[in-house]
């Protein structure tokens, strides 16, 4: 990887382990199908909380994001999407960031994220706009 973060150490184990796993797929097409089985292990998301207020503005597709503070300085995150490849790509948000602190999450950006875990050259422009804007939502909801 050419580019480097100081990132705390659970930020960069969840990564580490991410890009464990998307690096055995050469084919893009093979990541999108990780992605997609990723979203399928995804815990349910409750109707209730499919509200303009969870929404993720910037995303093609509709998404939201629900954010709980765990009460000792932890964040924990739910989201969910009508779209299973941007469900996966909120699904690694989870994995990245839930139990994590604030000055945990603020510590990487999107860019960072997808870059190390090697779906940069994969996930389109629409998405990655999306992906950076859930993000951006998640760093707003723990300020």
């Amino acid at each position: 990887m050419d580019r480097k973060l100081d990132l705390p150490a659970g930020i960069e184990a969840e990564i580490s382990s991410l890009r464990e796993t998307f690096e055995i797929f050469d084919n893009p097409k093979d990541k999108f199908v990780q992605l997609m089985d990723m979203a399928k292990d995804q815990k349910p998301f409750k109707q209730e909380d499919r509200v303009e207020s969870n929404k993720i503005y910037g995303c093609t597709s509709q998404a939201w994001v629900v954010a709980k503070n765990n009460g000792d300085t932890t964040f924990s995150f739910r989201t969910d999407s009508d779209a299973l490849i941007v469900k996966g790509l909120l699904q690694i948000l989870e994995k990245v960031f839930n139990n994590k602190t604030s000055d945990e999450i603020l510590s990487v950006d999107s860019q960072y994220i997808l870059h190390s875990i090697g779906l940069e050259g994969s996930v389109t422009s629409q998405r990655n706009n999306g992906f950076a804007s859930a993000v951006e939502r998640i760093h707003k909801l723990i300020q």
